[in-house]
């Protein structure tokens, strides 16, 4: 294992939390530049070439994915979307799923060699359904995660819009820990909220600390410009039905075999789930009785069925 850098600190409490033992799995940040300057980063689990590409949601990174990987025990890589984690900030804001797709590919063709099974979860979802609607050589299998077209991947409760549209810099991450405990996120435990503040969070050069996900820049600025947000909130609405339409098509044309796993208190609904059955019922469902941020909430559960899915799709 790679500990160059402490964002590895935390993976020996994560093995025991999911019950693996022995020796953690060598983990590696990848990186590298896209064409228009970008960074792009990653984290690579193993020492064979990934099996498995695992794509977050938003406001999330890399790191989300650590317990579910160390759970399922297969090579792995798990990519920062743009905006998120250690992968550069778009200058246009612009981060649909269709705008990601091509990055997510270009992380594929680097870091891994072959198709891959892909597990996005909410953005990283609908940015799966892209990726293998539009590079379809790339995507052997694809799971997504409490996501199906039409909802918000942006949504949450409102004490998490609330949270980011606070300040964008911190004397300490403590102080950030503190804030995220205030608004009752984080787990429920301090040492959860430390872990999920440190990897989504980040030193300036002067000292002080931001979030590492353009969301929350955005979602302030916003904040402090009510007249701003009120038109953008327009325009989203019309977005959203373009959106709603494109990912569609996305999932229509996706070729590889297809799997929805719903959080039963998640954002995906029972209607939603019939509506994505209904237009592919060749596609697997599969409901597990968590939240959205599934991989979190139960990630022994989750590593379970993707182990199962790949098996059973291979035979």
């Amino acid at each position: 294992m790679t500990t160059s850098d402490d964002e590895f600190r935390f993976l020996a409490t994560d093995a025991r939390d999911v019950g693996v033992t022995g020796d953690l799995p060598r983990v590696e940040r990848m990186s590298l530049t896209l064409e228009d300057g970008r960074s792009l980063s990653a984290l690579r689990f193993g020492d064979a070439p990934p099996a498995v590409t695992f794509v977050h949601g938003a406001g999330l990174n890399a790191h989300t994915w650590d317990s579910t990987i160390l759970a399922l025990g297969l090579p792995a890589l798990a990519i920062d979307l743009p905006g998120h984690g250690d992968s550069s900030w778009r200058t246009d804001a612009a981060y649909t799923a269709t705008n990601l797709a091509p990055d997510v590919a270009t992380g594929i063709r680097a870091w891994a060699s072959g198709p891959q099974l892909v597990v996005g979860h909410s953005l990283g979802g609908l940015t799966g359904a892209a990726l293998a609607a539009s590079a379809p050589e790339l995507v052997a299998q694809l799971i997504m995660v409490d996501i199906t077209p039409g909802i918000d991947p942006n949504a949450g409760a409102a004490q998490i819009r609330a949270f980011f549209a606070g300040p964008t810099d911190w004397a300490s991450r403590d102080e950030m820990v503190d804030r995220a405990m205030a608004f009752g996120l984080g787990g429920g435990t301090r040492e959860k909220t430390e872990r999920g503040v440190y990897l989504n969070s980040r030193v300036r050069e002067d000292g002080r600390v931001e979030w590492k996900h353009h969301f929350a820049h955005l979602a302030a600025a916003l904040a402090a410009a009510p007249e701003v947000a009120a038109q953008v909130d327009a325009q989203q609405d019309a977005l959203s039905e373009i959106l709603s339409t494109t990912g569609w098509n996305d999932v229509a044309a996706v070729a590889a075999p297809l799997t929805l796993i719903r959080g039963e208190h998640g954002f995906v609904t029972a209607e939603d789930a019939a509506e994505f059955m209904g237009r592919r019922p060749d596609a697997v469902l599969v409901a597990l009785p968590t939240g959205h941020n599934v991989h979190e909430e139960a990630p022994r559960s989750l590593a379970g069925t993707i182990a199962e899915l790949g098996d059973t799709r291979q035979r």
